[in-house]
């Protein structure tokens, strides 16, 4: 089955924030993420776009969508962002997602300052995955979190972590007695710091850092000491990200 013209430009329409924004929808491919994402049955999924054989395999998974086009994949491939397509390409509904401030206030969450980069903005989220860290904030000039790269790089950390767009005066406003631990070059060594939970960790942009007046109303500066022997100027956004979270994490 082929696609139709208004299908193909509807599609490939979601290729672009502004077209997400507007449908306030998002693209998952792959059969991996394509299969977790319909096994857990926390997002609504609106269309899936598939081979026969991937269709055929996953009838049970399927109960639940509003629309199901079988096609080549030939087809495929005119819709797809991969770089070589799989057999799988779904539409899903962008959750509303409530601030909850006693989930926040009760546990570990991270702030992101302007973050750009999709691929660190998917390694970021999959990190808090790991450290089942529920809540990541980012400014509004962050990249945006259903981007598709980042859907990729998150490797279905969108199915429960939240990240959620505020600046960070507003979340600040809802939880004015948290502690803020912030990653900065000339904070003091994480390694002499004992880490306090609940908290908001926040993490700058990957050139720039942490901007002056977040830096301005942090409670904590911290910072990864170099090696002895260290060259790199700077630490990876995500890198840094782990490595604090990691800390953060031990009993």
């Amino acid at each position: 089955m082929k696609l139709s013209i208004n299908q193909l430009k509807y599609l490939k329409s979601l290729h672009e924030r502004k077209h997400r924004q507007k449908y306030h929808n998002f693209i998952v491919e792959g059969v991996k993420l394509a299969n977790e994402l319909l096994l857990s049955d926390t997002h609504q999924v609106e269309t899936v776009v598939a081979t026969t054989d991937w269709l055929e395999t996953n009838k049970a998974l399927l109960r639940n969508v509003e629309a199901i086009i079988p096609v080549a994949e030939g087809e495929l491939k005119k819709i797809s962002l991969l770089t070589t397509p799989n057999q799988v390409f779904l539409v899903v509904k962008q959750p509303d997602l409530a601030f909850d401030e006693k989930s926040v206030a009760n546990g570990l969450s991270l702030y992101l300052d302007d973050i750009r980069d999709p691929g660190n903005l998917g390694t970021i989220l999959r990190i808090a995955d790991w450290f089942g860290i529920p809540w990541v904030f980012c400014s509004p000039g962050s990249v945006e979190a259903y981007n598709p790269k980042v859907v990729q790089a998150g490797m279905g950390a969108f199915l429960r972590v939240k990240c959620v767009e505020m600046d960070f005066d507003e979340l600040l406003s809802k939880l004015p007695n948290l502690p803020i631990y912030g990653t900065v070059l000339d904070g003091d060594s994480i390694f002499d710091t004992t880490p306090i939970i609940p908290a908001i960790i926040a993490i700058g942009n990957e050139s720039r850092g942490l901007s002056l007046e977040i830096q301005a109303k942090l409670t904590h500066r911290i910072s990864i000491p170099k090696g002895p022997v260290g060259g790199a100027e700077s630490l990876n956004a995500a890198v840094a990200t782990g490595i604090v979270c990691a800390f953060f994490s031990k009993k």
